[in-house]
């Protein structure tokens, strides 16, 4: 399996690295984070404009650079490394995603705005109960003319106080955790019907509670075929879980970096703690799974394009080993560093915050294991 980047990856990597390192550094990031609005929209406009990035992973003929899934993970990997906030997973991974595999055909008008910074888009997906079984929906969306009537809530969707557009999944048929019936819309946030309540989560990132009374669509909002939309739902998802992978290895590099830095520096009996063995075994350990961690992710990503079945599996061994390494790191760059890895004022507990909120994103690593066992013996998990 060929793991190497072509020039225009590599390319692709050094100008992300480079933006990030003139334009986000940690405090910088502090600050955008502890705003009213959380985020810094120039920031996005210059992924757009300057950087061109949102662009990275569509083709050519959608007005891209050409690229995929492997684009996305060099991207994310920055991302991690730099703590990113603005919304790339939401709008070009997951929003894009549905738009380059649903048919859908308004997709290049939509992805000409993703790429232009124009169009936001967050993924309104999740319910109270239902955990991770995404066709579990109590949201619907019923015939009504032409069109459909949304009526429904969506819980924590990342991103959403900063989207232009939601994608969300509804039931239009079917019982409530029915395979068949499902749907998904694009949906304006604006439109009338739509409250949100919005609150930063404990990673930096922002998320809103998402209400739809009565909200009127359009036959033109259904992204994909009416009612047989979970496995289309399922593809997004696992590339979405491919980025996400990718963007804990940057996290995870950061940490065993600050700490690899952090316990040459400090000392205990007149010597650094970085020369005691056991320290030095505990952060080999953590090498050990970022190394790990890293070719699961890439083989997710290569399978991407894989059947259905090789690309879930894949997906889901990869998130079992980014769960376990995200727990493993996180407490070990905490513990190396003492009581002050937990400060505000430290980069490495803002790291820890975002790995330990990866570790669940899309589903727990235990959710992930058993889809993983039930793919390998052919069934759903």
């Amino acid at each position: 399996m060929d793991f190497s980047f072509t020039e225009e990856q590599s390319m692709l990597r050094d100008t992300v690295a480079s933006y990030l390192a003139d334009n986000y550094s940690f405090d910088t990031r502090r600050a955008a984070v502890a705003s009213e609005a959380g985020w810094r929209p120039a920031v996005w406009k210059a992924f757009a404009d300057e950087l061109g990035i949102l662009g990275a992973a569509f083709s050519e003929e959608l007005g891209g650079l050409g690229g995929g899934a492997t684009e996305n993970m060099v991207v994310m990997e920055e991302f991690g490394k730099a703590l990113v906030v603005e919304p790339y997973l939401g709008t070009v991974v997951i929003g894009g995603g549905f738009m380059k595999h649903s048919g859908y055909a308004g997709a290049a008008d939509v992805i000409g705005k993703i790429i232009a910074g124009e169009t936001i888009i967050a993924f309104a997906y999740a319910e109270p109960q239902a955990r991770y079984t995404w066709q579990d929906l109590k949201t619907t969306a019923k015939k009504d003319g032409a069109g459909y009537v949304l009526n429904g809530h969506k819980a924590v969707v990342i991103g959403a106080p900063w989207a232009t557009h939601l994608v969300v999944t509804a039931r239009t048929g079917g019982g409530q955790r029915d395979a068949q019936g499902v749907s998904v819309f694009l949906v304006d946030k604006n439109a009338k019907g739509v409250t949100t309540r919005d609150y930063p989560t404990v990673d930096g990132f922002r998320a809103s509670e998402v209400t739809f009374e009565n909200v009127a669509l359009g036959a033109d909002a259904l992204i994909g075929a009416e009612g047989q939309a979970l496995p289309l739902v399922e593809k997004v998802i696992d590339e979405a879980l491919a980025a996400t992978c990718a963007e804990a290895c940057g996290v995870l590099r950061k940490l065993h970096e600050g700490t690899l830095e952090y316990t040459k520096q400090r000392k205990q009996f007149g010597v650094p703690i970085s020369s005691f063995q056991v320290l030095q075994h505990r952060m080999v350990d953590m090498f050990i799974q970022l190394e790990q961690s890293i070719s699961m992710t890439y083989m997710a990503t290569i399978k991407l394009a894989d059947s259905d079945e090789e690309r879930a599996k894949a997906a889901a061994a990869a998130k079992v080993q980014i769960g376990k390494a995200c727990k493993f790191v996180g407490q070990n760059a905490i513990q190396l560093h003492g009581g002050m890895g937990m400060t505000d004022e430290m980069a490495i507990g803002h790291y820890f915050k975002r790995a330990t909120m990866i570790e669940s994103a899309f589903g727990s690593t235990d959710h992930y294991l058993a889809r993983y066992e039930g793919l390998s013996l052919g069934k759903a998990a």
